[in-house]
Parts: structure tokens; sequence; C-alpha cells
């Protein structure tokens, strides 16, 4: 996404991480989110990785279990592949050592392993006999990462504005001023100059984006999702369903509204999910953008062909896709999620980013459309390890 979008503060904080992405009726497990106590936003130090090859064979984890389910991971990987074919991907490498024809030979290498039949325990052999494996430092220079989780919802909506579409989610306007690698820059102000774009309680106090309404949904949180998650499907009137992708923001930093919900006795901290927010604004829709509005973050969306794409323009698939801060971590690359959730990850592509999945300490897992998808993102917050492979 793009900065995705799809439906990461703490970034998001459950219900970013629930709401995430990014990413609308979730059911999710309830977690108490002060279970952990770390600074998962941590920013890595200046010129550090946020990477760590490591070189005592003792520290690689066993892969074994992770090659016994390879559902989609042969399709991941050549979505990762056509990536990298693309001349745009090699700005973005050399990564430290890793030139961008390593990433690549590492990623055919692997395609070639998944697909060539051998046992889980002969993979495992093979994998770390040929490939260096790399740890994320996490954000604590040990390896902790937290992962959450997002998806596509599936959501009633118009391409026309009817009594009962009434809330819009935008097409990118004309004079949003994007930098050389996507960055949004702002736009051009009177002087000439870039300046900022206007922040989402702007946008939605004014009338600058009249003319620039993609779909209407009928109810306000739910295009607040949208934002968040980063894509949907939305079915039309005539059963036809759309998806919907992300394409740009309005340039400022992502913000939850979770935390202000709960200081304000909205909410209770132990209960925290994406459903209980949706129940709460149900009954209270007259406070639905006094929440929202302290997120500046404003996202725009296109109408997309297919599934959903990542923010690096391919498939996203469930379980196998993951979100991470692309300004930290290579993009496109064959991963191994060390994680103890209710459905296991094990080997994922690094294909999407999130507006609040920032730092080393944060990966998000895309798990599909729905409300299950749903279900499982909302109840998603674990500590875990992340590691990369190269090959040798």
């Amino acid at each position: 996404m793009k900065i995705r979008i799809i439906f990461i503060g703490l970034l998001w904080v459950i219900a970013f991480l629930v709401l995430s992405g990014c990413q609308q009726k979730r059911s999710a497990v309830v977690i108490d989110h002060k279970e952990y106590q770390k600074d998962y936003t941590r920013p890595l130090p200046p010129g550090e990785l946020a990477l760590r090859k490591i070189t005592d064979p003792s520290q690689i984890p066993d892969f074994t279990l992770a090659f016994s389910d390879l559902d989609g991971l042969l399709a991941a990987i050549t979505n990762s592949l056509n990536y990298m074919a693309k001349p745009s991907s090699k700005k973005f490498y050399p990564y430290g050592d890793i030139t961008h024809e390593h990433a690549v030979r590492s990623l055919r290498e692997l395609k070639i392993l998944v697909a060539s039949g051998l046992s889980p325990r002969q993979l495992n052999k093979v994998l770390r006999e040929r490939f260096d494996t790399y740890i994320s430092v996490g954000c604590d220079s040990q390896g902790t990462v937290l992962f959450t989780g997002y998806y596509t919802p599936i959501l009633d909506g118009s391409l026309t504005r009817t009594d009962r579409f009434k809330y819009p989610l935008y097409k990118s306007p004309d004079g949003l001023i994007k930098g050389p690698d996507g960055t949004i820059l702002g736009q051009k102000g009177l002087d000439g100059r870039i300046q900022k774009y206007p922040s989402r309680q702007d946008l939605q106090n004014s009338n600058i984006l009249a003319g620039n309404e993609l779909v209407w949904l009928d109810n306000a949180f739910e295009v607040y999702i949208v934002h968040v998650q980063g894509s949907a499907k939305i079915r039309m009137p005539g059963g036809q369903i759309d998806t919907i992708g992300y394409d740009a923001h309005n340039g400022w930093e992502y913000e939850s509204i979770v935390h202000k919900m709960i200081a304000d006795g909205k909410l209770a901290s132990k209960n925290i999910n994406l459903k209980a927010m949706i129940d709460y604004f149900k009954a209270h829709p007259d406070e639905v953008d006094l929440y929202i509005n302290k997120n500046p973050r404003f996202v725009f969306f296109r109408f997309e062909k297919g599934d959903p794409k990542g923010s690096i323009n391919e498939p996203v698939t469930p379980f196998r896709t993951i979100a991470t801060d692309k300004s930290i971590y290579p993009r496109a690359m064959f991963t191994f999620a060390a994680v103890d959730l209710e459905r296991p990850v094990g080997f994922a592509l690094d294909q999407d980013t999130g507006g609040a999945i920032r730092a080393a300490g944060r990966c998000d897992v895309y798990m599909g459309v729905g409300d299950r998808a749903g279900e499982l993102a909302g109840g998603t917050y674990r500590e875990g390890r992340l590691y990369y492979l190269f090959i040798k």
C-alpha cells in the first residue's frame, strides 16, 4: 500500500493494528496491549541497518515446520520477482552489502528450492547450507518485533451519491506533488513554492476535494477503516464487486485515535479491538469526525483490477505478504516470521508497507479478504522475530 494502507500511534496500537493498511467489521480476539511495554516504534540509530547477519549457526532458526506449508508461497515469490524485474526497483538497492543482482538471484534460487519437491527436513538443510540468514534488530537491538495484522474489507458502496451512500472515498487530486521515490511533497502554493497539503480536518471542513469522489459508502467510520487498511472490496448496488486500492496520501504522519478514545473514557483499554470501535461509533455517529480528525493523514484511492496490491504494486497474498517500513527494510525479499499467531505465517515476502508501520520493531501481516480475515487481523498482536534470507 502503497503506504498501506489497506486497512501502522503505537502504530495503530491495536486499533490500527486492528484497523490496519493498513484496513471493518472485526469481532476480534480481545487483547490487553499492556502485556507488552516496549517502544516498538523506536527509530534506528543513525547509519544502522535494520538487518544483522547471523554468524553463529546455532542462532539460525529451524525452518522445517515452515516448509510443511507452502500454500501460496510460489505465487508470492513470483510477484516479488515481477517487481524486481522493473527498472524502478534498482533504486532501492544496494541494501547494505546486498546488491540488486544478489537480491534477484536469492529470490530465483528460493523459488527453485520451494518447487523442488524435497521433504521439509531436506529443504531446511539446503536452506541453512546455501543461504545466509539475517535477523531484524527489532525495537531493542535484541530482535523483538511486534506483529499485527491487516486485511481487505468487503463493504457496500455506490458510484453515485444517494440518500444511503453519502460518505466518499476520494481519488488523488491533480495538485498533489510526489517526489521521484513516491514521497508526498505537498502542493504548489500561490508563491510557486511547494507547501504541505491540507490535513484530514482541513480537507473534511472544506470543499477542495469536490469532484474527486471515487466511490460512496454508507458509513463514515467505514470510510476511515478503509483509510487505515489501504484497500477494500466494494459491493455495488447491482451486485458486482470492485477493488479499490491505495494511491497516495496527503503527506501527514499517521496518528492513532485509539489512545485518545481511551483517555476520554470512550473505550476500556482491556477491551480494545476494531469491533468495539465500530460498535461505539454506531451508537455515537456524531462523534466520528471528532476522533478521526485527530489523525491528520488522509488517503486517496484508485480502482484496481484483480486482487489488492501492496506498495511494490504487486498482488498481496494472504499470510505470504508482510508490510514493513520500506525506508529501512529491503523490498520484495523472502522472510521468515517466527511468531506464534492463531494461523502460522512462516515464510512470507516483504511486499507492502503501512502508514503507521514505522521502525524496525513493527511488522504487519496481510490476512486476506472479508470478515474472517478481519477477525484474524484484529486479534493479532504478538511479539516475535523476523528473518531475511539471501543466497550465499
